[in-house]
């Protein structure tokens, strides 16, 4: 045989062996679970443990993390399993895992995807992330420090997140000389706590990652734990995809799947449930029925769909159907709601703004929502409901909140894919919040629009003319309300219909009961906007005065008037000049410390960056201005 027949021959077997492996695993469940727990428990050295034993590091792999663990010292350990999971040089320079790191591992019996989530309290947010799609949760504590508060934190987290199998790793037992006393004290009082927030059940097993002790099979250091290893345990608990597939069906659309004019199907996920080829389903949030004709994918037609297959299914009817709608069974569909009560996690460093405007991402679904002051939030070390009117970092508090049209929805507890979204900002499209959804609110069921014979278009061809909205923003001391005011009488000499909603005036009596706090400023413009809204249908010209100081309140104003309704005036004048003219003695009182919360001095001015109008009070007049104003508007 020549070398190249044996070569020919050696990647021919390889090739088998590679085949093989990849039939041998195909056909294995995936377990999904996160390790989370207080800062230095050990998790990111377990999971490198679990992967180092399950063989799942490559020869350069390893000789890398052999040279890095000489490198970085640890104490006469020939290697650091941590290292094989904190990539971050940020992390090997901090000793902490700041992002969220996924492993792939497998066993004989099993497939996983570990996720190895922060344990410091300021990168909560990204543990929320690594356990929104995971299966188990094992939560470590170092048997030298026992319950701690993030302890307390990433279970009610992992709990109010829906895992329900939780693992108790309590971890370093080698450091404490596998102390029995000691370890079923902290299994009690870890007990009495997973109590107090729901926990039914969990497993609890003393552990070693950096000894091996209990990981893959029973440790000799521990002859009194009678209960199963941890990869024992990973590789038999039991997984909730027949659950799932249980449930009515639900299905997210995803995109609507129309190559040529002979074709047309809705693309998605099977969230819950089966279907087949004719069962009669709902679209919602139409309530359009129809029934499957047919249930496509790459491989061919098939006679079901069952929770976990991605699918394109096509109806018998023409309904309208589109992404971010709903298709489910049709006798037992999904709710519909635009007013809700939803548990909050707050994961910005910018607290939460009551009646901002946010993106609500649910599934497929994307909505704008207001979310309310917090009920209450909930202090995870004692579970009791603290009064709050806002949430910060890694707050959790209970809110209700509204949306600008219906969502198709599930209690969280009893669909994850239905029940679960996030919060955007607008402006940065930064992820600012992760919710859960409990219920809707009965007044959503009980108001309803009521259809008027006289419309917005009679009211302003009553008054020969087109309804606006005037949005004068500016510093204190700008001329924004000078300006206004002559803009009002020139319209009001033209006959035209106007109403002047001045700042100050306002808070005498509609807004008299709000501050000069953000939280305050934001709800101040969302009442105006309404008003101002409710205005422009009665065909009138509004014209406002308001510092008006962030941008998304605007924006959020712009988004309630028809397009091409709403003119943004910024009357553009410098600090310096506004300040020196203080017709109310403000900026004096501001700057002295005698008035908190000052736009321009102690609270931020966000400047329109495209405005349709800007007045540079330094080079006209207020008179020219005005005209300037009346000019635009009328063209």
């Amino acid at each position: 045989m020549t070398t190249n027949e044996s070569s020919y021959k050696a990647d021919a077997l390889i090739a088998e062996d590679i085949d093989a492996y990849l039939v041998q695993h195909q056909h294995k469940s995936l377990l999904r679970f996160i390790t989370c727990g207080s800062v230095d428990d050990g998790k990111s050295t377990l999971i490198g443990r679990l992967l180092y034993d399950s063989k799942m590091i490559f020869e350069d792999q390893l000789a890398a993390l052999e040279a890095d663990s000489k490198r970085v010292g640890t104490q006469g350990q020939e290697i650091d399993f941590a290292l094989l999971v904190d990539g971050l040089a940020a992390e090997r320079e901090q000793g902490i895992t700041i992002d969220v790191a996924y492993r792939f591992f497998a066993t004989d019996k099993r497939k996983f995807i570990v996720a190895d989530t922060p344990g410091h309290e300021q990168y909560t947010r990204n543990m929320v992330t690594g356990a929104s799609t995971a299966d188990l949760a094992v939560i470590l504590i170092d048997a030298r420090k026992g319950v701690l508060t993030q302890t307390r934190r990433h279970s009610y987290l992992a709990h109010l997140i829906g895992i329900r199998n939780i693992v108790l790793a309590v971890n370093k037992m080698d450091l404490i000389d596998y102390d029995q006393a000691q370890y079923e004290a902290i299994v009690e009082d870890y007990r009495v706590f997973a109590t107090s927030i729901g926990i039914e059940d969990f497993v609890a097993m003393p552990i070693s990652g950096f000894k091996g002790d209990n990981i893959t099979g029973p440790s000799p250091n521990t002859p009194w734990y009678k209960g199963p290893a941890l990869i024992e345990h990973l590789e038999t608990v039991e997984l909730d995809v027949t659950t799932d597939q249980a449930k009515p069906f639900r299905m997210p659309v995803q995109w609507v799947n129309r190559p040529n004019l002979d074709f047309r199907g809705f693309s998605g996920l099977v969230a819950t449930g089966t279907v087949k080829p004719g069962d009669a389903v709902r679209v919602l949030p139409s309530g359009k029925t129809s029934t499957v004709s047919r249930i496509v994918t790459m491989d061919g037609d098939l006679d079901q769909a069952v929770a976990g297959q991605s699918v394109t299914i096509c109806l018998a009817d023409e309904v309208d159907c589109s992404r971010g709608d709903v298709l489910s069974i049709a006798d037992t569909p999904p709710q519909a709601a635009d007013q809700f009560e939803a548990t909050i996690v707050w994961m910005a460093d910018e607290e939460m703004l009551p009646g901002r405007p946010y993106w609500l991402k649910l599934g497929t679904q994307t909505v704008t929502a207001n979310i309310q002051a917090p009920k209450y939030q909930v202090n995870v070390n004692t579970m009791e409901h603290l009064a709050a009117k806002t949430l910060d970092l890694n707050a959790i508090g209970v809110a209700n909140l509204s949306t600008d049209r219906q969502l198709v929805f599930e209690p969280y507890e009893q669909d994850r894919d239905l029940g679960g979204f996030i919060l955007i900002d607008k402006l940065t499209n930064a992820t600012v919040a992760a919710g859960m959804l409990h219920f809707s609110l009965r007044r959503a069921q009980n108001v309803h629009w009521q259809a008027l014979d006289i419309s917005r278009d009679a009211h302003s061809n009553l008054k020969n003319q087109k309804p606006a909205v005037l949005w004068f923003t500016g510093l204190s001391g700008a001329g924004k309300s000078t300006i206004a005011n002559l803009v009002e009488k020139k319209l009001h000499r033209m006959n035209r219909h106007t109403f002047l909603l001045d700042g100050d005036n306002v808070r005498h009596g509609l807004n008299k009961d709000l501050g000069f706090t953000d939280a305050d400023r934001v709800e101040n413009i969302r009442r105006v906007g309404e008003v101002a809204k409710l205005m422009t249908d009665a065909g009138l010209i509004v014209i406002t005065a308001f510092i008006s100081p962030f941008r998304q309140e605007r924006q959020m104003v712009r988004d309630m008037m028809k397009s091409g309704e709403f003119l943004e005036v910024h009357i553009d004048t410098p600090l310096a000049e506004a300040e020196a003219r203080d017709v109310k003695g403000l900026y004096k009182k501001a700057r002295s410390g005698e008035l908190a919360n000052f736009t321009g001095i102690d609270s931020p001015y966000e400047a329109p960056t495209n405005p349709e109008i800007r007045i540079d009070t330094t080079k006209m007049t207020p008179e020219q201005a005005a005209d300037l104003i009346v000019e635009e508007l009328l063209k």
